[in-house]
């Protein structure tokens, strides 16, 4: 009797495995990963994807022990292997049978491999290795410990917070990818990944055009294809395959934000962040430039958009809490240095500016009390007639008026 395979990618079942799928389809379901999520589009109807089994890759791969299969997508088949001459992990991927099929795929094939291999970027997934072994194309890379974007956006782990720390990064690859001509053109959150650590990598420039450096000939992208997964496309993308640059990566990394922000996708008349989750209103003209359809009208430059979100970032960390007014003195009130309302840094800034203020008061208090008497004189002699006012009035005035003074100093200070 035949062991029992999983019906999805057709590896061997352990015994506790036999009613249902393998492990590694398991927790590609929990994940969310499906080759529905991750397409090439054309103008011609093509059929679901199938991953190679293990045991039919294996004889093709004798450096590498294939352990489990990770991912489906619409370019390849993504395994999780170790390479034996090294004793390290890396993640295999093989392109699909129906893409190495096509006209002129060979030569864009080495063209996007030597692309993805001159690319070295702490933020990006490194390629070791790639070539054709039998029948399939492949590309061997690191293996990041870690998960992607989608699967967090699914756990709903990722909280406003944590995306303005994920876009900086993605920007800064970006950011480098663009300056070497290479536009990714699929950026997605299947292709963004975070380690275990936190730091972020961007994987895939496998659907890569190289910009500037080499002509575009007509067998490498063909002018009824269009590369990308719909939601994420920028308009350019489906209008004018051809000619797309690298603001269309600032497109797609717009939506990503949008995303990660309120959890859902910015489709037809969507309402700006702020209005689905509470976030700093100035978020809104950031991520709504992004997904501007007019590529001049967006952000022209990956770290355009770097700078703005770290500026947002950096402000909305907690600052510090403004000093509070000095409070009336009061006879029942206790010295301000035993007050614990407040910490007593701040405690004691108010009580030596409140000495510092009644200082000056009390070193300008005799000037102020002949300015006072001068003017009380004034106001007499305009006001109190012809014949002055006698000598004991006048005092009894000036008195009121110094303590009503001296009351108004005790009132404030």
């Amino acid at each position: 009797m035949s062991a029992p395979t999983c019906p999805r990618c057709g590896t061997s079942l352990a015994p506790e495995h036999t009613q249902g799928l393998c492990p590694g389809c398991l927790l590609q379901a929990a994940a969310g990963a499906s080759a529905a999520d991750e397409v090439v589009l054309t103008r011609q109807e093509s059929q679901r994807p199938v991953a190679p089994a293990i045991e039919a890759l294996a004889p093709h791969f004798p450096g590498l022990e294939i352990e489990a299969l990770i991912a489906v997508g619409g370019m390849g088949s993504v395994y999780k292997a170790r390479q034996k001459s090294l004793g390290r992990n890396v993640a295999l991927k093989v392109l699909h049978a129906q893409i190495a099929d096509e006209p002129g795929f060979a030569e864009r094939f080495q063209r996007e491999a030597h692309t993805m291999a001159s690319l070295s970027h702490p933020g990006l997934v490194g390629v070791h290795d790639f070539g054709q072994a039998g029948p399939y194309f492949h590309f061997v890379m690191e293996y990041v410990d870690g998960v992607n974007l989608r699967q967090m956006l699914r756990a709903k782990t990722l909280a406003p917070e944590l995306a303005l720390r994920i876009v900086p990064q993605v920007c800064e690859v970006l950011q480098y990818a663009h300056d070497q001509g290479v536009v990714h053109r699929d950026i997605k959150p299947e292709n963004i990944l975070v380690e275990r650590g936190g730091r972020v990598r961007v994987l895939d420039f496998g659907l890569s055009k190289v910009v500037g450096k080499h002509p575009v000939r007509p067998l490498l992208t063909r002018s009824d294809q269009v590369m990308g997964t719909p939601h994420y496309m920028a308009p350019e993308q489906w209008e004018k395959p051809l000619s797309v640059d690298h603001r269309a990566d600032i497109y797609s990394l717009g939506v990503v934000f949008y995303e990660l922000l309120t959890g859902e996708l910015p489709l037809g008349r969507f309402a700006p962040p702020s209005h689905k989750v509470h976030i700093d209103v100035r978020l809104d003209e950031v991520v709504l430039r992004t997904l501007d359809k007019e590529p001049m009208l967006r952000y022209q430059q990956a770290s355009e958009l770097k700078s703005d979100v770290e500026h947002i970032s950096g402000a909305d960390a907690p600052a510090a809490a403004p000093e509070p007014p000095p409070l009336p003195a009061s006879a029942t009130e206790e010295p301000s240095s035993t007050r614990t309302s407040g910490p007593p840094h701040r405690n004691r800034r108010v009580q030596r500016l409140r000495e510092r203020r009644a200082a000056a008061l009390a070193a300008s208090a005799p000037a102020r009390a002949s300015d006072a008497t001068l003017r009380v004189e004034t106001a007499i002699s305009l006001l109190g007639g012809p014949e002055p006012l006698p000598g004991p009035m006048i005092g009894l005035i000036c008195f009121l008026g110094i303590s009503m003074l001296l009351m108004l100093v005790m009132f404030f200070f």
